[in-house]
């Protein structure tokens, strides 16, 4: 066979690839061999893994859809929260559960992961959402969350009732203690301007007419710090009794009071007692109270006066207070800040201050004592006063009557403590006549009100008095006179007794020896009186007689001529 018509083979290597010449000349070259591939069958092996993967997908599809977005709640403390187990519950429907709980970065609080249900979840997100965990509570407002001793505690969620505006949120601060308003309840706030907080606290009761119509929802420190705000959250449709003239009072613990009636005892129940509690009325239910009411409800937000008893509450406006200062050169032991001050019976005002100053003319201390008058407890006198001087103030009010005799005088109030008080009266013997003031024009704050002392002092001055008098009476020389006096006396008796008294005995023995004369001359079987028993008989008799003539004489004139006229014959 020619060489040149045979085909050259090139050297390829066992995958087919072409190997270059001068490789090993052992190598076989092997062609490929094809052979057609087999059909497919189906198998039902393959059905287990495809329900799996339906299964899986399923189950992906269900989470997605019902699973929201997941929200972070800090708290304070997380006790019983328990990751898969503890649930969010709105209106006590559980909306979503707890998915992971973590102490947070700056390890002051905790960290509480909640995995949202997509429904519901938009409105859960809202920025004035308010979470708090439900744990079982006693306490003297109630008992709550006793649920939760089976179940375990839950968190609870409070979300606004209007539509969501916004962009959602998904961290919150949790709550320590559950909101006292929730979204969605009826009522009105108002604010109350205490002087101190009390018993009170919030949740404590408001009482109108011994229903309970709200709640203390929150309380602050006013701003210049002398007193304290509580918001308070009344009710529908009670909040439409609370009128622009409405009056709030603390009605914790015992009310009592004694009048001529008896003791009385007021409280609105033993919750008010231990837990506190406040209770309002309207101004027209004192007996005393003589404008008109205002029945309109009052406007949210209105502010209000928390008085400590009813009968501040509902006593008359004092308005406006006078300021007055009174000075006292004895001592005033017993008066203390909230003293009364007095007008005959009748309290007009307290004592705010209480100082010592020296008065630099007269080189002594005296006391000097501030105080509130508050004139309109004077009612209609003190509007005709002000008619009548022509002006309201301290000066237009106390001037003329400073001038009548008005003065301040310290009263002891009650023996058994010693307690004082301030009494203004009028006093006949200082009326239009100069005070004296300790501390002369000294400065002051408030009106100027002359002093006098008080009736224990003055007792004590005339006490005095009568002690120096007697200092000065000779007492030593008066009774030596007086010893002189008793043995002249003495003298004198003596002298009575030994020569007076035997010539008194005679004389006394000679008038009795007369008397008994006498006594026999009148004795009755006496000659001397039967003989003027005779001539008074014929006295008698001679007086019948001359009776006779002048009777005869009367009804015959002529007898004395004619004579006695013969007697008639029967």
């Amino acid at each position: 066979m020619d060489t040149e018509d045979t085909p050259t083979q090139t050297p390829r290597d066992a995958a087919g690839a072409e190997r270059p010449e001068g490789s090993h000349p052992a190598e076989r070259v092997v062609a490929p061999v094809i052979r057609p591939g087999r059909s497919l069958h189906w198998s039902w092996v393959w059905l287990v893994p495809l329900l799996a993967l339906a299964v899986g997908l399923s189950l992906l599809a269900s989470v997605w859809v019902r699973n929201g977005p997941v929200i972070t709640i800090n708290y304070l403390s997380a006790a019983g929260v328990e990751v898969g187990q503890t649930k969010l519950r709105y209106r006590d429907v559980v909306v979503g559960e707890v998915s992971d709980v973590r102490v947070a970065g700056d390890r002051q609080h905790v960290q509480v992961d909640v995995q949202l249900r997509r429904e519901g979840s938009e409105y859960i997100t809202q920025k004035d959402s308010k979470f708090w965990i439900v744990r079982p509570q006693v306490s003297l407002a109630g008992v709550s969350g006793l649920d939760t001793l089976l179940s375990g505690v839950y968190l609870s969620v409070d979300a606004p009732t209007v539509q969501p505006k916004g962009s959602p949120v998904y961290e919150f601060e949790g709550l320590g203690n559950p909101p006292e308003v929730l979204s969605g309840q009826v009522g009105t706030r108002f604010v109350l301007h205490s002087d101190s907080l009390g018993s009170l606290r919030v949740g404590s009761r408001i009482h109108y007419r011994r229903i309970e119509v709200g709640r203390v929802v929150s309380y602050e420190m006013a701003p210049g710090g002398r007193s304290v705000n509580l918001h308070v959250f009344i009710e529908a449709p009670y909040d439409r009794y609370v009128t622009p003239d409405t009056r709030f009072w603390n009605d914790s613990g015992v009310d009592m009071s004694v009048s001529p009636d008896g003791v009385q005892v007021r409280t609105s129940g033993l919750s008010a007692i231990l837990d506190g509690g406040i209770a309002f009325a309207q101004a027209d239910e004192s007996t005393a109270y003589e404008g008109t009411v205002d029945s309109a409800p009052a406007a949210a937000g209105s502010a209000y006066r928390l008085f400590d008893t009813r009968d501040d509450a509902l006593a008359d406006p004092d308005g406006d207070p006078v300021p007055i200062e009174l000075r006292f050169d004895q001592s005033i032991r017993g008066l203390s800040l909230g003293a009364g001050v007095d007008f005959r019976g009748i309290s007009i005002g307290k004592v705010i201050d209480i100082d010592l100053a020296f008065d630099s003319e007269r080189k002594r201390f005296y006391s000097r004592v501030r105080a509130q008058l508050y004139p309109m407890r004077f009612n209609k006198a003190y509007l005709e006063l002000m008619q009548s001087a022509g002006g309201l103030g301290g000066e237009a009010l106390l001037k003329p009557l400073i001038e009548r005799g008005l003065r301040a005088q310290l009263r002891t109030a009650s023996l058994l403590t010693g307690q004082q008080y301030v009494a203004l009266d009028f006093f006949a013997g200082e009326a239009h006549k100069p005070p004296v003031i300790p501390g002369g024009s000294d400065r002051h704050e408030g009106y100027l009100v002359p002093t006098v002392q008080g009736d224990f002092d003055r007792l004590q001055g005339q006490i005095g008095n009568i002690v120096t008098k007697l200092d000065k009476v000779p007492i030593e020389s008066i009774g030596r006179d007086l010893g002189d006096s008793l043995s002249a006396l003495n003298r004198l008796l003596r002298r009575l007794d030994s020569q007076v008294a035997p010539q008194a005995s005679r004389a006394l023995s000679s008038a009795t020896t007369s008397l008994d004369r006498i006594g026999e001359v009148l004795a009755p079987d006496a000659p001397l009186l039967g003989g003027l028993r005779d001539t008074l008989s014929e006295l008698d008799r001679a007086a019948r007689a001359l009776r006779l003539l002048a009777d005869t004489l009367q009804a015959r004139p002529d007898a004395l001529i004619r004579g006695r006229a013969p007697d008639a014959l029967h």
